[in-house]
């Protein structure tokens, strides 16, 4: 029972004397939110999303009831067992739902006229604009895509005079919208950005495009949350001159879609880019706020203790200045976990229950999982919740001497949150430590609270707020160019190769080494479990020999060549002007993740954009390598690439077949065809060549044809890929670049089929995502990346198409090259001696006990 206990007589109603309980409080299970199950729920959730596909839901559902019944009955730590039982049950659950909720098969790119309401805040860029719908419930639609919510792209139309319409796109307004739309699906690189991932923990049932701008109408005026945050960041582009503007914007309302590639560029130099939008401290100093305000009312209104007490009605003011400020940012994610932990705080002042941070940050993730799982996919997660138990653990009695916590919760914010940096992002911050050293004090205490006064100000009344963001926006001018100046230095941001799985848990363990008190015997030999994942193993090829990496770029070509100590990059994929490069979006992220400090070599095969596209950006990133592409090809500081010139590096040889000198630039008839040669093998680059070139080298450099590997011509055009010239080649391993679904109809079935008919495997970047290739003393090693890193919400493994069975099968090579005979069975060296046939690809890659990651099939005997 709870007992209410009356104040004493003469006391202040807005007081209750600390030594006269007001509430006996009824024993509850503390155990089981504490924080070991916190962490137990965490991990079984994460174990999930680990999986290579989900179990059915009715496996998960006796595993949910199960693991709820043992985390609340089980005695003592065996409670954890049922938590992460109940987080692993409960994430798959999320997951089936997000994933069967996306488009089906059967309407893939379909065009359908759909009535919603946009949601968040669109995106206006030079020639399209990027926005969130959410589709109203029309019996008309196919069920996923009623309520669903969609991602979309409204392009500028250059065969038309008319102007766009796309700009009167706003937040929280009601459109009719005629769209073609297809399922979640992205790109997979190393280092890549995944897409897939980020729709389902979004929640996004397709992604497509606006079809007619004619039919497109507004049906209501812009209303709601959004619609008020967009108001109010026009405003301060419009009172706020000069650059500081975007920031401001960012920091008031968490309004980051000003910021250009620049900008985010220099704030993960500087590591500033917990600061720049709306985070938990600044829900926290709101909160504060509120709460001195609320106690300052009760004080000058001692009558209103009656009601309830002044430290009640504090904590009620903070917790309702919390979910307002968050609100205003979006609801993003550090900003919902830091009212979680203020309401769990406020429940317990109201309860009369004593509760330290580390049981309120417990709650706050246990909430958080139970409400949405599938938030473990995002980095936020982990840095918020990461960062706060760092500091918890090592300054738990922080706040006696400001100065010196200042410093040392930088120090444990750095090292602590290091590991994760360097997993989630690849990258860490050398300027960081000392740019976060001025920025925090000042940012925090100087610039966020005057753009917050400017936006409560500008709450109240239009323009109220001019003043104060004004203000916000000086103060940040002050502190900008030191940033600047740490963010350019060339020491600033260090990329960082992708590491084994081992790397992390060896780091953290590392980190808590470091940060154990004065005195702990050892302490830098932790420095050790750090290498791993500062200095991971680059898994480079020997002397004489190579490795061909196709990166996933859609729709375009750009292939990575390593040999023991050098690299050559051919192509850079495609670009659109004033849009998506692949350049800067795929082949520079995939490059450093691959640990590529240096280019020694690049080749344009010819000027197209869907081959040359990226080379800006691959230039700003590794600037000064050589570049050979044809004759005519109009590219800047490129050296004609001359049938029979090359180079030798690490024991291989890389030589020019096409095009000889004098030969027009015809554009794709003109690319620079380069075949790469070593000890063990042989690969082909013929470029976009047709069916003419294709038959001229047949005729005329017959010898020079035969490789092992070969990348399909002009991604599989029906006009390339000509009967002789795939006979010359003698392939084993054909690879195919395209985009999945491309609208070019890429790789056509009959250039598939004379490859095939040659007894070649053809594997593409559509089903396997990225292509290693390796070839030297132990074979011919193929990896795709999407076997490699198999997910639960990958797209290819979900649709279950006959082309997505061979995704990582290889072949050992003979010497000299020869093409195996067809029907010919192989043995996969799996340790299982198990035979395949080349009419069954898909029992190679079966996955199951004793595969490899890297399968190798060897010739019989």
């Amino acid at each position: 029972m709870v007992a209410a206990v009356a104040a004493p007589t003469g006391t202040d109603p807005g007081q209750i004397p600390a030594q006269v309980p007001a509430q006996v409080p009824l024993p509850l299970p503390v155990a089981a939110f504490g924080a070991g199950a916190a962490g137990a729920l965490v991990l079984g959730a994460l174990g999930c999303l680990a999986l290579p596909a989900l179990p059915h839901v009715a496996v998960l559902l006796v595993l949910l009831a199960a693991g709820c019944a043992g985390w609340w009955r089980m005695p003592g730590r065996w409670r954890w067992g049922g938590a992460a039982v109940a987080g692993f049950a409960l994430c798959g659950l999320h997951a089936l739902a997000s994933l069967g909720g996306q488009l089906p098969a059967q309407h893939e790119r379909g065009d359908f006229t759909v009535e919603g309401r946009i949601v968040g805040l669109p995106e206006a860029e030079a020639r399209r604009t990027r926005f969130q719908l959410r589709v109203h419930d029309d019996p008309a639609l196919p069920r996923a895509l009623r309520g669903a919510k969609l991602r979309l792209t409204w392009y500028d139309n250059e065969w038309s005079d008319e102007p766009s319409r796309r700009h009167e796109l706003r937040p929280g307004a009601e459109w009719r919208l005629q769209l073609r739309l297809r399922a979640p699906r992205g790109l997979r690189n190393p280092g890549g950005f995944d897409a897939e991932r980020h729709a389902l923990a979004a929640r996004i049932a397709a992604s497509g495009y606006v079809r007619e701008q004619a039919t497109a109408l507004q049906l209501s005026p812009p209303r709601g949350l959004d619609a008020w945050r967009d108001r109010v960041a026009m405003r301060i582009a419009t009172v706020v001159p000069g650059g500081a503007s975007r920031y401001v914007r960012a920091l008031a309302l968490g309004d980051t879609r000003a910021l250009d590639d620049d900008d985010w560029h220099l704030l993960r130099a500087t590591g500033l880019t917990h600061l720049i939008a709306i985070s938990g401290f600044h829900v926290g100093l709101v909160a504060g706020a509120f709460a001195l305000l609320g106690g300052a009312l009760w004080r000058l209104f001692p009558a209103l203790g009656h009601a309830m007490p002044r430290p009640q009605a504090a904590a009620l003011a903070a917790l309702a200045g919390a979910v307002a400020y968050a609100g205003v940012a979006g609801f993003a994610l550090p900003t919902v976990r830091t009212v979680l932990m203020i309401a769990v705080a406020v429940a317990a002042r109201l309860g009369r229950r004593p509760l330290r941070l580390s049981g309120s940050l417990a709650l706050a993730a246990i909430v958080i999982v139970l409400v949405d799982p599938l938030a473990l996919l995002s980095a936020g997660f982990w840095l918020s919740f990461g960062g706060v138990a760092w500091l918890l653990w090592c300054l738990p009695d922080a706040g006696r001497r400001p100065l010196r916590d200042f410093l040392s919760a930088q120090w444990v914010a750095t090292l602590g949150l290091l590991p994760l940096t360097a997993i989630l992002f690849g990258q860490a911050s050398l300027a960081g430590p000392l740019a976060n050293l001025v920025a925090v004090p000042w940012w925090s205490l100087v610039v966020v609270p005057l753009s917050l006064l400017g936006t409560a100000l500008d709450a109240l009344h239009a323009g109220w707020g001019t003043g104060a963001w004004r203000l916000a926006a000086a103060a940040f001018e002050l502190s900008w160019p030191l940033f600047e100046r740490l963010g350019r230095s060339p020491f600033a941001l260090w990329w960082l190769p992708e590491p084994a799985w081992f790397a992390l848990p060896l780091a953290l363990g590392g980190a808590f080494w470091l940060l154990l008190p004065r005195g702990v015997p050892g302490r830098p030999l932790a420095l050790l479990l750090w290498l791993p994942l500062l200095w991971p193993d680059r898994d480079l090829p020997r002397h004489g020999e190579v490795e061909l990496v196709m990166f996933d770029v859609g729709q375009g070509t750009s292939l990575l060549l390593r040999t023991a100590g050098h690299a050559t990059l051919y192509d850079m994929g495609p670009a659109v002007r004033d849009g998506w490069d692949a350049g800067e979006r795929a082949v520079v992220p995939a490059l450093q993740a691959l640990g590529v400090r240096r280019i020694d070599t690049m080749v344009a095969s010819h000027a197209d954009a869907d081959h040359a596209g990226g080379l800006d950006a691959v230039r700003r990133r590794f600037p000064g390598a050589p570049l050979f592409a044809p004759a005519g090809a109009g590219i800047e500081g490129a050296a004609d690439c001359l049938a029979g010139s090359g180079w030798q590096r690490d024991g291989v040889r890389f030589r020019f077949l096409h095009p000889p000198l004098h030969f027009p630039y015809l554009r794709n008839e003109a690319s620079c065809v380069l075949r790469i040669e070593t000890a063990h093998g042989a690969i082909l680059l013929p470029g976009d060549i047709g069916e003419a070139v294709e038959e001229r080298l047949a005729g005329r450099v017959p010898g020079d044809l035969p490789a092992d590997v070969v990348a399909v011509p002009h991604h599989g055009s029906r006009h390339s890929s000509s009967a002789g010239f795939v006979s010359a080649t003698r392939a084993r391993l054909a690879l195919v670049s395209a985009g999945h679904a491309n609208r070019f109809g890429h790789p056509d079935a009959g250039a598939v089929a004379r490859w095939t008919g040659a007894g070649a495997r053809v594997l593409g970047t559509p089903e396997g995502g990225a292509l290693r290739v390796r070839l030297g003393a132990d074979g011919l090693e193929v990896e795709a990346e999407r076997r490699r890193r198999r997910r639960p919400w990958d797209a290819v493994a979900r649709e279950g198409g006959s082309r997505a069975a061979s995704l990582a099968v290889s072949y050992a090579p003979l010497f000299p090259p020869r093409a195996p005979r067809p029907q010919e069975s192989i043995r996969a060296g799996t340790g299982q001696g198990r035979r395949v046939a080349d009419a069954a690809p898909a029992a190679a890659v079966g996955g199951g006990a004793g595969d490899h990651r890297r399968t190798v099939l060897d010739a019989p005997p």
